[in-house]
């Protein structure tokens, strides 16, 4: 069981950014700059080639945290920001960018790629959260959500299936064929969010998905546009679904 050790620390907008490493996995958690009483935490999934304080993990997290008081945490990918890519790593992301330049599909690529990171992942999540819940101003007692588009879904997905300390979940933008089987396992409310005119993810197989989680509460927010036309104010919606479940007012914009 590995500890967790912080190894820097900042502040702006009225929120604290702590960057740690669990073993050899860096991660950045994000707390309110005020207030010492415990919490819920969010752990949010990068998506695929970004890091864990990509501008979008970075913006949902100063929503999370200043309009509702949460604590949120992202832990770098296999492969992904400070991590050292494998030869596999390398492999997979020029067979990618191979596929993409000849106008060839992706999804299978990015569907066994995703599945072999999200095995090396899971174990690393679990352990990230047993060390966050050892923080005071975290504990055990209190509610955990995960948010996660794309790659993060990938990741998400078995990590919430094996999870049951996570209780509330947002996923989106990702292929089914690795998850159907995770998907079915889970059955805590779900926001589920998909691009209508997706070029690279069919409309089937993101319905296909959706219909797979086994929650008797799952919301589905359908977008026209493209796979990057993804609006901004998901991001909101993600906030006021999980304040909605953990019982926390939203007292910013967002």
């Amino acid at each position: 069981m590995h500890s967790l050790q912080f190894t820097a620390k900042s502040s702006s907008n009225s929120m604290i950014e702590r960057d740690f490493i669990v073993g050899d996995v860096p991660g950045v958690l994000w707390s309110p700059a005020s207030g010492a009483d415990q919490a819920p935490l969010v752990l949010m999934g990068h998506g695929g080639g970004n890091h864990k304080k990509h501008l979008a993990m970075a913006g949902r997290a100063q929503r999370l945290v200043t309009g509702c008081g949460f604590h949120v945490a992202v832990i770098d990918a296999p492969g992904h920001g400070d991590r050292p890519r494998t030869a596999h790593d390398e492999q997979e992301i020029a067979e990618l960018r191979k596929a993409q330049a000849a106008g060839e599909p992706e999804g299978p690529i990015v569907v066994r790629y995703n599945a072999r990171l999200a095995e090396l992942a899971v174990p690393e999540w679990q352990a990230t959260l047993d060390a966050l819940q050892e923080l005071p101003e975290i504990g055990t007692d209190g509610p955990v959500g995960y948010v996660g588009i794309g790659m993060g879904t990938a990741i998400g997905v078995p990590l919430v299936a094996t999870e049951p300390r996570i209780t509330a979940a947002v996923f989106g933008l990702m292929w089914p064929d690795a998850l159907i089987e995770k998907a079915k396992q889970i059955t805590i409310p779900i926001e589920f969010a998909m691009q209508w005119d997706n070029e690279r993810i069919p409309r089937e197989a993101s319905l296909a998905l959706f219909d797979a989680f086994a929650s008797k509460e799952k919301t589905l927010h359908a977008n026209a546009g493209k796979h990057f036309d993804f609006p901004r104010f998901e991001a909101d919606s993600a906030v006021r679904f999980l304040a909605r479940h953990f019982g926390r007012a939203v007292t910013s914009p967002a």
